[in-house]
């Protein structure tokens, strides 16, 4: 009989950031083995559960016993299994005894192929599973394939037996319908019972009557929201609710990570409302923020503005009459946190950013690359090149490169490392360096992931970029590449963050400059790997595009040419694309890839000059016609930066490039005339590929 399954795994308080996945990887592949055995369908719907005291799934109408299927096995050649005679032979026999048949299965055995690869199958039923051994099977595999970075070992209650989990397991539920299925794991024998809520049950002992009466049962009885999903979607609505109750349009802080964590951490959610003094405000909110989501696990609230309030939302997993208890003590505890916050503030304002400078020399930053201090004056060296290129002003980017990395040895920074660059920019405002500096110290780690913003001004998109061509030229200068999924360094962010900068801030500056002088700031310290640093960032930028919905073709047209003004590719993209939709589009693509490949076929120099006199046939006057014609159009557009002007354009080429491929035979017998028509395709060519490669749009 089809019923719904259940099966529960009580243990004790596992890793809140990890329930999540743990709860969800516990479900997939123990419904997937299911599955598999066919003891569920393949559609059979599945409900993940998972608080901080188990792991749980439901898998709706699985079998009590999977079905008999049919199965073929081949088993040898015929000519190894039947005698002349056509008797088995000793070796079939021994095999028909291993899959437990006998002589009396030779006459039923098939024939497939011919000749010498005709070969022996033997067709038989296989019993389906019982949901026992099924579901054991799937049980094991589950737990085996839970993402789990480290386990603990523990002994079982007989004082002798060890085994290793998360956490030390104490029940196992595993109902079929109102049914237990025998099955074990862990030192656990399978039952009906489960704990309920650690204070908040009615009673401690829940036994679970069927399997579709479980997240009822231990909601009403014992008092658990067991499913991750809703006991989250709680949480958020209590937060709400509170905040509203606050007043004032504040809202608590959006945190999808911090939701996650208090989900994995309470299996019933009660949001209360704390308060701290409001001399603690004086304090840059980042550091207030920081500490209680990190270290206390609460919700800060935010009035309409974004700024921080007095206020913050604590989920507790007991919902007493009386909350007051709960709450005083949250705000005991809380206030330590925000006075040593205070403390650090107010202590790192004692010294200037300058001051602290000189101590980076002190602080290694990779054995192969020297200091902070000495990367300090390379990203100072770089930043004053990259400003004077952008005619920024040169003071305020050295003064901000050479402070950017100061804050790493303040007290705040090495309490809480995330609020490196924020602490700089307000260390710099209180030392009296101006808006423009201290913006530029906060943004330089800018953009820090996918999405992220870049700098707010001019001076911190100069820092940012030279402390990012730092790091990457610094590290593959001494081999640091990243391979596979290993990026230690951050090396991929790295290079995102200089192509974004470059693109959508539209800067006026060749890549390959940028390397160059980057690498120029380490001397003798590093090799030469700028070309493998260029083609690792234009990987990056390929894939980048790629993701924005450009086309594998579009990308490989625009960045086999290697344009180093990064801020033109987005307009070298959209030519591309106007290209190619004009009906001569896919004629001059092909004509083109023809062209470059007689190009490449030219041992030595490729001839660039055409001499009329030596045109001989009418097809190849009338293309050196058009290509003259067209090149002073197709010049001043480009130049101009009107690239889908420049391409559309080569429209009128289509006719000529034809003709000339129809009538002419570029490799003549004459050395004079065949050099002749080399230089003339030439012409063409480069005429062609300025804005992109066009052969990469042919099919």
């Amino acid at each position: 009989m089809n019923k719904n399954l259940l099966v529960e795994l009580f243990v004790e308080e596992l890793p809140p950031k990890a329930l999540k996945k743990l709860g969800e990887s516990f479900s997939s592949v123990l419904a997937d083995s299911l599955k598999a055995q066919g003891l569920a369908a393949a559609d059979a719907a599945v409900t993940s559960f998972a608080s901080p005291r188990r792991l749980a799934v439901q898998v709706a109408n699985v079998a009590d016993k999977a079905a008999d299927k049919p199965v073929s096995q081949k088993l040898m050649p015929v000519a190894v299994g039947l005698d002349a005679n056509g008797a088995a032979t000793p070796a079939l026999l021994k095999k028909l005894a291993a899959l437990g048949a006998d002589e009396s299965a030779v006459a039923g055995l098939k024939r497939v192929g011919e000749g010498k690869a005709e070969t022996l199958m033997f067709d038989s039923v296989q019993a389906g599973v019982a949901l026992a051994a099924g579901l054991q099977k799937a049980l094991e595999e589950a737990l085996a394939k839970l993402p789990i970075p480290k386990v603990m070992g523990y002994q079982l209650a007989d004082g002798w037996s060890t085994v290793s989990f998360v956490r030390p397991a104490h029940r196992l539920v595993a109902l079929h319908g109102a049914e237990i299925v025998d099955i074990g794991v862990l030192g656990l024998k399978s039952g009906r019972e489960t704990l309920g809520h650690r204070f908040e049950a009615a009673q401690p002992v829940v036994a679970i009557r069927d399997a579709d009466s479980y997240a009822k049962q231990l909601r009403n009885e014992g008092s658990v929201i067991a499913s991750f999903a809703e006991r989250r979607a709680e949480i958020v609505r209590q937060l709400a609710a509170a905040a509203a109750k606050v007043g004032g349009g504040v809202k608590a802080i959006e945190d999808e990570a911090l939701l996650d964590e208090v989900a994995g951490l309470v299996e019933r959610p009660n949001v209360v409302i704390g308060q701290f003094e409001t001399e603690f405000l004086a304090v840059p909110q980042e550091c207030l923020i920081l500490t209680m989501k990190a270290n206390q696990k609460y919700f800060p609230l935010l009035d309409a503005a974004g700024k921080l309030t007095n206020k913050f939302l604590i989920v507790s997993n007991i919902a007493p009459a009386d909350a007051s208890a709960v709450i005083q003590g949250n705000e005991r505890v809380v206030r330590p946190r925000l006075a040593d916050a205070k403390f650090f503030f107010d202590q790192d304002r004692k010294k200037t950013l300058t001051s602290r400078v000189e101590g980076l020399g002190k602080v290694v930053y990779h054995n192969k690359l020297g200091t902070q201090g000495e990367r300090v004056e390379r990203v100072r060296a770089i930043a004053i090149r990259i400003a004077e290129m952008l005619e920024v002003d040169v003071q305020e980017a050295e003064t901000a490169a050479q402070l950017a990395k100061a804050d790493l040895l303040t007290d705040m920074v090495g309490e809480f490392p995330e609020l490196q660059g924020i602490m700089g920019g307000y260390y710099a405002q209180h030392d009296g360096l101006g808006d423009m500096v201290a913006h530029a110290i906060e943004d330089h780690y800018k953009p820090r992931f996918a999405g992220d913003a870049l700098p707010r001004n001019a001076v911190g998109v100069v820092v940012a970029l030279a402390d990012k061509l730092e790091t990457l030229v610094g590290l593959f200068g001494i081999g640091q590449i990243p391979t596979g999924d290993k990026d230690p360094f951050a090396l991929r962010r790295h290079a995102l963050g200089v192509i974004r900068m470059l693109i959508e801030r539209d800067l006026p500056l060749s890549l390959d400059v940028l390397v160059k002088d980057s690498a120029a700031a380490f001397g003798s310290l590093i090799t030469d790997a700028s070309g493998a640093l260029s083609e690792f960032i234009f990987d990056r930028l390929a894939g980048s595009l790629r993701e924005q919905g450009y086309s594998a073709q579009e990308v490989e047209a625009v960045l086999a040419l290697k344009p180093q003004r990064l801020g033109d590719i987005a307009k070298r993209l959209a030519a591309v694309r106007a290209f190619a939709a004009l009906p001569e589009a896919a004629a001059l693509a092909a004509a083109n890839k023809r062209v470059g490949n007689i190009l490449k076929k030219i041992e030595g120099e490729v001839p660039t000059q055409v001499s009329e006199s030596l045109l001989a046939e009418e097809a190849e006057r009338a293309l050196f016609a058009s290509v003259a014609a067209l090149k002073p159009k197709a010049d001043a557009a480009f130049e101009a930066g009107d690239y889908t002007g420049s391409l559309q354009a080569l429209a009128a080429l289509r006719g000529p490039v034809d003709a000339f491929f129809d009538g002419v035979m570029v490799n003549a017998e004459d050395a004079a005339l065949r050099a002749n028509r080399q230089a003339l395709l030439n012409q063409l060519y480069a005429l062609m590929n300025r804005v992109a490669d066009l052969s990469k749009l042919s099919a």
